[in-house]
């Protein structure tokens, strides 16, 4: 057990000193077995956090996100937090104003993250394999920039089904009415 965590130490290490080493705009944090953002990263990243554009912490087990994580990473393009245990977002996210895309698939949202319908600059939104019943779909239509939201293997109810269609203008993925995905392993 303290094997396998002091590997996965070593390698978030390792990811975070090749992105602040090599100025890159980008941060992987993928299946490294992360229960919450490590708060001595914030450090590391000090000097390079405003460069990164895009984030990846999928495949992790964050139950949640800090405010602090959102600050830190204020000029974020792209975040991919899909196949965590996340239910909710921070107040914050309002502040990300250049984020595009958010990947927050195969997670256990109940309510669709609201947060996000603040977000002018957003393009895509993926929420598959959730267990969001209700959208924001009178927001959402008044989004610019959105092109695409996946709610696919989500139990949405019959409203957002018959009132979306006509009122919005981007790719609204759903399930057919339904549908089962399988269960995680």
């Amino acid at each position: 057990m303290l094997k396998k965590m002091g590997e996965a130490v070593a390698r978030v290490a390792r990811k975070v000193n090749e992105t602040a080493e090599s100025g890159s705009d980008t941060l992987d944090l993928a299946d490294c077995n992360l229960v919450s953002f490590p708060i001595g990263l914030y450090k590391v990243l000090r000097n390079v956090s405003q460069g990164i554009r895009l984030v990846t912490l999928a495949n992790n087990e964050l139950k949640s996100l800090t405010s602090k994580f959102i600050t830190t990473f204020s000029q974020l393009r792209e975040l991919r937090l899909e196949g965590n245990y996340l239910h909710h977002l921070p107040d914050e996210v309002r502040t990300l104003l250049h984020l595009r895309a958010i990947d927050l698939s195969r997670n256990q949202f109940r309510d669709f993250p609201e947060q996000l319908t603040a977000l002018q600059a957003l393009e895509t939104i993926n929420l598959e394999e959730n267990e969001i019943v209700d959208v924001p779909v009178e927001k959402l239509a008044t989004m610019e920039s959105l092109k695409s939201v996946n709610l696919k293997f989500n139990p949405l109810n019959a409203e957002v089904r018959v009132i979306a269609r006509p009122l919005i203008k981007f790719d609204l993925l759903m399930s057919p009415e339904g549908a089962q995905v399988a269960p995680r392993p």
